[in-house]
């Protein structure tokens, strides 16, 4: 197998050396001409944001709603600096600033309207997944929660030799929660370290949902040079179709991941996005019950980029599969949109909390979480970048092993290690 780079190990001129092993193995090592860690304010396409850095990525986060807005390689290594995140069509706003008589003409009434106004890349469902109730509307609730279009605050922003970490925090009134996140770099890493905290301010025990909605679009996202990879093995097609009558695929049945049922007849393979332009839909997998590691990964070919999460499967161990390929001609999407969602999280699908509930289960597996009454829940997880070799080939794991993610392709010996030291177990705590 030969690698991207001079096989004796060199670094490259714009800093990373891609250094084969014994056996083929690929292992990245950078040196970092602009090694200062960072971390500040700034504005993104026009939103309050904070930029985060290590000389080797780069990392986005907006005050509205916690988006992560941008993940890339930065500028100086060379790398291809493409953010495989989504970015909508339209111009977005601050979602708390959202009011119906002012924005639906924009975006959509409250009931997605809200989430829709702020909605880019990687954002949170919390405490459900889907949409209100006409009722919750009627209150002031939008699609996936009260976090995703909430104002966030900072609460702390620290830099030392070998980390930069920023922490956040949303106030959840209806829900009786308080939500924490913790963003963290580390030196020479192309990985972020995600330290998420749930705190129930009621007497109660809350049951919830608790959603990673990772959203990617293009140009990474290609029918001919992208594919998704995940470690799932049944599924079910959404229960309502898609948006407008536009579904691609069957409505409420089962199926075998990657291979799905067309709403006309015969399967189609999931792990290739933007199926069918002018349709969209909606699926939800379980994730390999052997696994105490699970994943969502993805690789544009041309780029050789890789963009993957690592997390622990007893945590999230759905993924919800959503497409849009210029199917909804509703505001704001004008079917001018391309997005494939890898949305991890404790819930299968996203419909309305009554409907969730009354099916406690899917598959034997429980389908919420629970944090008890003026208790905390803890729960980390990994994002990554990756550059892979030449003819590298299509992705077949991701694994974890000590303090680095290895990524296994299908041809001998194909691997890529990424250093990741800030792994740690477990993964989550409930307290």
């Amino acid at each position: 197998m030969q690698g991207w780079v001079a096989p004796t190990g060199r670094t490259h001129p714009e800093g990373y050396a891609c250094c084969p092993s014994p056996g083929g193995t690929f292992r990245g090592v950078y040196t970092i001409s602009k090694a200062e860690l960072f971390g500040e304010k700034t504005v993104s396409r026009g939103r309050k944001a904070y930029l985060l850095g290590n000389g080797i990525v780069q990392l986005t986060t907006l005050i509205g709603g916690g988006h992560i807005a941008e993940l890339r390689f930065s500028e100086s290594t060379g790398l291809p600096a493409l953010s495989p995140l989504w970015v909508p069509p339209w111009d977005t706003i601050e979602p708390y600033t959202y009011k119906p008589k002012i924005h639906t003409s924009r975006y959509g009434t409250l009931t997605e309207g809200k989430l829709l106004s702020g909605l880019v890349g990687h954002n949170i469902c919390l405490d459900y997944f889907g949409s209100p109730s006409p009722e919750e509307a009627e209150q002031g609730l939008s699609q996936h929660g009260e976090a995703p279009s909430a104002r966030w605050q900072k609460k702390d922003l620290r830099v030392t030799a070998n980390e930069v970490a920023l922490t956040l925090s949303v106030g959840l009134p209806v829900a009786g929660l308080r939500f924490r996140r913790e963003i963290c770099l580390r030196r020479g890493e192309s990985v972020v370290y995600f330290t998420e905290t749930v705190f129930n301010e009621r007497k109660a025990d809350h049951f919830f949902h608790w959603t990673q909605h990772v959203t990617l679009g293009p140009p990474f996202l290609s029918h001919r040079d992208s594919r998704v990879l995940i470690p799932a093995t049944k599924g079910i097609t959404f229960p309502h179709g898609y948006d407008e009558g536009k579904a691609l695929l069957a409505s409420g049945q089962e199926f075998r991941w990657p291979m799905a049922p067309l709403r006309k007849g015969r399967t189609v393979d999931l792990t290739r996005p933007l199926l069918r332009r002018g349709l969209g839909f909606v699926v939800s997998v379980l994730l390999n019950p052997s696994r105490d590691v699970a994943y969502v990964t993805a690789i544009n070919d041309r780029a050789r980029l890789v963009i993957g999460y690592c997390f622990n499967r007893l945590d999230f161990p759905w993924v919800a599969v959503w497409e849009e390929n210029h199917a909804i001609a509703n505001v704001p999407w004008k079917q001018e949109t391309q997005a494939r969602g890898l949305e991890f999280g404790t819930t299968p699908l996203p419909v309305m909390r009554r409907e969730a509930y009354a099916r406690s289960q899917l598959f034997g597996v429980p389908t919420f979480t629970c944090v008890p009454a003026r208790g905390r829940k803890t729960i980390r997880y990994s994002a990554f970048l990756a550059q892979a070799p030449n003819n590298f080939g299509p992705l077949r794991d991701v694994r974890v092993f000590g303090k680095e993610i290895v990524i296994v392709g299908r041809k001998p010996k194909a691997e890529i290690r990424v250093p990741a030291s800030k792994l740690q177990r477990p993964l989550s705590v409930t307290q």
